[in-house]
């Protein structure tokens, strides 16, 4: 009968066994496994450092692009927009300072004005403030001769109360080329300022021909697509009443919560509104300014290097 200490002694002894293979084993495999990775891990090495030099280089060349077409910029659209008027609205915080001083510079190359630079907050379209800017909207606080739109939809009424004190009426208009009164202009946007749906970037704004909406990235938040379809209402409101306008944001704009992307997704809109979505290149604020060329003669489209864009036309000598 066998007993339990022979047991005992073959389980020690299959334990050994195994440890003494594992041993073996990886004594015998450690030399070409540890060669193998040494070898995949320079191999990576040497990828990171070829894709490093790659991105350099073409940094550089996108850097050297950006430097002529900065510096073609002006004699591309010198005279196009000759005794013409702009209005700026600075749709989004992400907007860079150096977008907003290019545009404003190749506006002025054009033969331009820019009348004034708005900047819509966080606030302007948040269902929260429906109540107080409907009560001033419709109250006695507004200059004579501003008459708010008949409809409950607040940020249309919004939106058509801006547009009638920020645009010089275009050709399509009732009473074209009738410039609103300064003051009134002055008035609403102080009351409208004092509600915190909008502020001024300059110590004075004025009616204009044209307006240009800058916007970056995408709203975020509950109430985003709120937000983000009473700014479309604006621009629509902003072109319909004067003589055009065009949205111009980044790539990321164009995706989902983005303005440039809601804009396209609507066809009725898009047929009237320009937009663009590399407008922090210089080729991007370029086509700002021409795609205002194109409004000013009734041409509307979506232009930069999204999908489904098209060049933009070239002005009419």
């Amino acid at each position: 009968m066998i007993d339990f200490r022979y047991h005992l002694v073959s389980l020690i002894a299959v334990f050994l066994a195994v440890a003494l293979g594992i041993v073996i084993g990886t004594t015998q495999l450690n030399g070409p496994v540890l060669t193998n990775l040494q070898s995949q891990v320079t191999a990576l090495q040497e990828d990171k450092r070829l894709l490093e030099d790659e991105t350099r280089q073409l940094q550089t060349q996108l850097d050297q692009v950006g430097d002529f077409e900065e510096a073609v910029g002006p004699a591309l659209v010198a005279g196009t927009l000759i005794d013409r008027s702009v209005l700026l609205v600075v749709g989004s915080e992400e907007v860079p300072a150096e977008v907003v001083e290019g545009v404003t510079a190749l506006i002025g190359s054009a033969g331009a004005t820019v009348t004034g630079t708005v900047r819509l907050p966080e606030g302007y379209g948040d269902p929260a403030k429906e109540s107080s800017v409907r009560s001033y909207l419709t109250g006695p606080g507004l200059p004579p001769g501003v008459t708010p739109a008949e409809t409950d939809d607040t940020s249309e009424l919004l939106a058509d109360v801006l547009a009638d004190v920020l645009m010089v009426p275009g050709a399509d208009a009732e009473d074209p080329g009738v410039v609103p009164e300064p003051a009134a202009t002055a008035s609403v946007l102080a009351g409208l300022e004092e509600l915190e749906v909008l502020s001024r970037d300059t110590s004075s704004v004025s009616p204009a021909d044209f307006a240009v909406l800058l916007t970056a990235g995408t709203a975020s938040g509950d109430d985003a697509g709120d937000r983000t379809a009473a700014v479309v209402q604006l621009a629509t409101a902003l072109d319909a009443r004067g003589s055009g306008a065009v949205i111009a944001g980044d790539l990321a704009s164009v995706e989902d919560g983005g303005l440039v992307g809601a804009v396209r997704a609507d066809r009725p809109v898009s047929d009237g509104l320009s937009t663009i979505d590399n407008v922090r290149t210089p080729a991007g604020q370029i086509s700002t300014v021409l795609a205002l060329v194109a409004e000013s003669t009734g041409v509307s489209g979506q232009y930069g290097i999204g999908e489904s864009t098209q060049p933009v036309p070239a002005p009419v000598s």
